[in-house]
């Protein structure tokens, strides 16, 4: 058991960060709720529905990245996700333009995990179909291409 919790412990490390983070959004949806300001509660609950809508692909790509490739950059990946939807969601209470960035980002982060999937995925083929794995290759590249998510 030891052994599953080792290679998995981060990714679940993000996915409960990101369940208080949603607990968080229905917590202020709550709040704007019981308010006098129906342009603000609307604003809210369709800041909060597009995070939900986007929340399901989220943990379905990070997961497949974490176990298909690595862990460590999948749950980086998911911990910068649940940053730029913090940012998404507090914008949406802002001005268009104040939300655009955090979208967009979101939208990078995902199409990052995604590729890991699928290059997890080629690998486990490469090595099913033909002997030959590149595990620590895919690990490494991984890994360092992670870090060009922090550049805007």
């Amino acid at each position: 058991m030891d052994v599953v919790v080792e290679h998995i412990y981060l990714l679940v490390t993000v996915t409960l960060l990101s369940v208080l983070q949603n607990a968080f959004f229905a917590q202020k949806l709550e709040r704007e709720g019981k308010g006098n300001n129906p342009s603000t509660f609307e604003r809210v609950s369709c800041a909060v529905r597009n995070c939900m809508d986007a929340y399901p692909t989220f943990l379905a790509v990070m997961w497949c990245a974490g176990l298909c490739v690595s862990q460590a950059p999948a749950a980086f990946a998911g911990m910068l996700y649940l940053v730029v939807r913090q940012k998404y969601f507090i914008g949406y209470m802002g001005q268009t333009c104040q939300r655009t960035p955090g979208f967009l980002f979101g939208k990078r982060v995902i199409f990052f995990l995604l590729l890991m999937c699928v290059v997890g995925i080629f690998n486990y083929l490469l090595g099913r179909f033909f002997g030959s794995r590149y595990k620590q290759q895919v690990e490494t590249i991984t890994s360092a291409a992670s870090a060009l998510l922090l550049i805007p």
